[in-house]
């Protein structure tokens, strides 16, 4: 069996979240503003949102830290292509107690858990200390975090993830006062938007269903099929209009 075989893995996403082209650009405008010389990327996936803001910041270079080989193997190609392989370094390590700062801006988007005690429930406070502790004064945090639009009933979290339970995220209010319990100033709160979510869960999707249309008596086809729906369920029955995205971009507190 080749690679060929096999189903495909993200290949019609941009980003790894629900994150629209203009939005991306105000994140990456707001950063740029502020001249960063280094810039860190935590849990980077294949880079995109790393590149644009050095590309927006002539000078200046990053790293990406995740520990998805194949996602970084991703970047480091997409690097290349764009001429940026001397500008920016994919590591495949764990980001829990990173001595990779203190840096001028921080990129960290759905990816706090990789702050946080794998062995403890995932703790946004602890996350959110961490990143103040990387980021240099005058700097900047754009932080992608879950929150919930509404506190879920039982039947909609039932509907979830395994294990689904209301502490697994925060209303948006707790969430934004924990960042300035940190030693942060909020100075940008946006969310993503119905439109950002729905392209993000289909994309996420997409080469894999039709892979799986085309494929439908491959040896592979049958656990395939059980997590896609598995997957596509939980989002529709599930966190759809109650899980939100927020994005702050958070000032350090001198």
């Amino acid at each position: 069996m080749t690679d060929s075989d096999l189903p495909p893995r993200l290949g019609s996403l941009t980003f790894h979240g629900p994150l629209s082209e203009a939005r991306a650009t105000r994140l990456i405008e707001r950063l740029a503003a502020v001249s960063p010389a280094t810039v860190l990327d935590i849990g980077c996936g294949w880079g995109e949102l790393l590149m644009r803001v050095l590309e927006a910041a002539p000078g200046s270079t990053g790293v990406g830290i995740d520990i998805n080989a194949e996602d970084l193997a991703r970047g480091r190609v997409l690097a290349k292509e764009r001429g940026l392989a001397d500008r920016v370094e994919f590591v495949e390590e764990s980001a829990l107690g990173t001595t990779r700062g203190p840096v001028d801006a921080i990129l960290c988007l759905g990816s706090s858990q990789a702050l946080c005690d794998p062995e403890q429930p995932h703790d946004p406070a602890a996350a959110l200390r961490e990143l103040r502790r990387l980021v240099r004064p005058g700097g900047r945090v754009v932080l992608g975090e879950g929150f919930w639009q509404r506190t879920p009933s039982d039947e909609k979290l039932a509907g979830m993830w395994p294990g689904a339970h209301t502490g697994d995220h925060f209303l948006l209010g707790p969430l934004v006062d924990l960042a300035i319990e940190a030693g942060f100033r909020p100075a940008w709160i946006e969310t993503a938007t119905p439109g950002e979510w729905e392209e993000f869960e289909s994309g996420y999707r997409h080469d894999t269903e039709v892979w799986l249309a085309a494929h439908a008596d491959h040896p592979l086809a049958a656990e395939t099929r059980e997590r896609v729906d598995r997957q596509r369920s939980s989002w529709l029955n599930g966190y759809r209009n109650a899980l939100g995205m927020a994005y702050l971009t958070l000032v350090p507190v001198d």
